[in-house]
């Protein structure tokens, strides 16, 4: 059975990837005229949003990534950016020369 939840009832849910890690919160929502088009995920300490983007303050997630909605938000793996221990800090020095 389909159950239907208000946009409203995810503000500060937390996000979860489809393989358990802890993404972050859903700061808002972004909609189109008739649809949501995306998240709007705010990086909280402790989750691996924040670990990847160091200073940043969130990502916005497309709503095609989202895998379900319930008590909790779950996107799809692909939604994370690669990040490993030994790259911290590499793209940073790369991007602040430009």
């Amino acid at each position: 059975m389909l159950k239907m939840k208000k946009v409203s009832e995810t503000y500060d849910m937390k996000v979860f990837t489809d393989t358990g890690d802890y993404f972050g919160d859903i700061e808002e929502s972004i909609m189109t005229a008739t649809k949501v088009f995306g998240w709007k995920v705010k990086a909280t300490k402790g989750s691996f949003l924040n670990k990847v983007l160091g200073s940043a303050k969130g990502v916005i997630v497309p709503h095609q990534l989202v895998k379900a909605i319930g008590d909790i938000l779950i996107i799809s793996k692909t939604a994370v950016p690669s990040y490993s221990a030994e790259e911290s800090g590499g793209d940073e020095e790369e991007n602040s020369s430009e």
